[in-house]
């Protein structure tokens, strides 16, 4: 069983519309879903939690449908938004003890665990957390009622590098169990491709790629050439590029580069780049 599946999703807002997007997460997986500000990220994340209502496709989470079963997955979904919502006036401890009231598996241990790892103090208000406190806060619920998918909007940001570090880890831990997946959004491009099996770009509401990391990898190389070389290359084979005054770079099939040019290895982030620069 798939841990997510959209099927043919759009949602029209003023200005925005996010475009027949259809991606499949599999058990046991990470995807990372990567795109610029405004691409469609957080829009897609609370499609899929029934927070926004699509205008067409189809969504099922751990096998149910998302608009008709969405209560029945509550307890194997966790979820951390970008805006982490808790009760301003309660401290760590006593959201602990809401939580509790709230699912039926919370691990009261793993929380208390979580938050000695994450260096959270129980005995302060909600309101007095910074940004990254709150962020971890909200990671440590999410991981403590036996959650079998996660659902992360941007909850690396507002960390710094060494607790991102962590918490990256922390994740790739939590799928270590075959049953369990993530789909973590983010523009931190560099903690998805340290973490993630699957990588879906996201541009404008378009989805223009989702694939396996290795394979996207190992399928595209980068050449670094001048203008004049540039010239004299078959443009059927230079799948994106990036023109300076001082030289060219191209992304290529690997299998289609060029003979008497050194083809060097290509970063997530760096195709990341390029495409959306191609799609622009």
């Amino acid at each position: 069983m798939n841990a997510l599946e959209i099927k043919n999703v759009s949602k029209s807002f003023s200005g925005f519309f996010l475009d027949n997007i259809s991606l499949t997460l599999p058990s046991g997986c990470i995807m990372g879903l990567i795109g610029e500000n405004g691409a469609g990220k957080s829009t897609t994340i609370k499609l899929i939690l029934d927070m926004l209502h699509k205008d067409s496709g189809t969504i099922t989470i751990l096998g149910k449908d998302n608009g008709k079963d969405i209560s029945l997955t509550k307890e194997e979904v966790g979820v951390v938004m970008d805006d982490v919502g808790m009760p301003e006036c309660l401290t760590a401890r006593q959201i602990g003890n809401v939580m509790k009231q709230t699912f039926r598996n919370w691990n009261e241990d793993e929380y208390s665990r979580l938050l000695q790892k994450l260096f959270l103090p129980d005995n302060k208000p909600f309101k007095d957390f910074s940004r990254g406190m709150k962020m971890k806060l909200g990671i440590a619920v999410a991981m403590s009622h036996g959650a079998k998918l996660l659902l992360l909007d941007e909850p690396t940001s507002g960390l710094d590098p060494v607790v991102r570090d962590e918490v990256v880890d922390m994740f790739y831990d939590f799928t270590r169990e075959e049953n369990h997946s993530i789909l973590i959004s983010s523009h931190i491009v560099s903690d998805l491709e340290k973490l993630c099996d699957y990588i879906a770009f996201l541009h404008k509401g378009k989805l223009l790629l989702c694939e396996e990391k290795d394979v996207l990898l190992s399928e595209y190389g980068i050449i670094h050439c001048t203008i004049e070389q540039l010239s004299e290359l078959d443009k059927e084979v230079i799948r994106y590029r990036k023109e300076t005054p001082y030289g060219a770079e191209i992304i290529v099939p690997r299998k289609d580069a060029p003979d008497g040019f050194k083809l060097s290895p290509i970063s997530i982030e760096e195709l990341f780049v390029f495409m959306v620069k191609e799609a622009k």
